[in-house]
């Protein structure tokens, strides 16, 4: 996929005070997108948005572009 995290989100998120139980009992973010961040999988334009917000940020502070070929 030719869009990839520039950051650590789930390191941000610690660091702005969010550990992955509080994100879970908290229900900001499910399991399956938690496991996607781990594995830099793709996640959906919603959880985007959740990660702007809980972050503070814009997407383009989060993804970005690169060519494949």
């Amino acid at each position: 996929m030719p869009l990839r995290f520039k950051i650590d989100v789930l390191q941000a998120l610690k660091e702005k005070g969010y550990s992955a139980y509080a994100i879970r009992k908290g229900k900001l973010l499910s399991e399956s997108t938690i496991q996607k961040l781990r594995s830099g999988d793709p996640v959906s334009w919603a959880n985007i948005g959740q990660l702007c917000k809980l972050l503070g940020c814009q997407p383009g502070d989060l993804l970005e572009y690169v060519d494949e070929s």
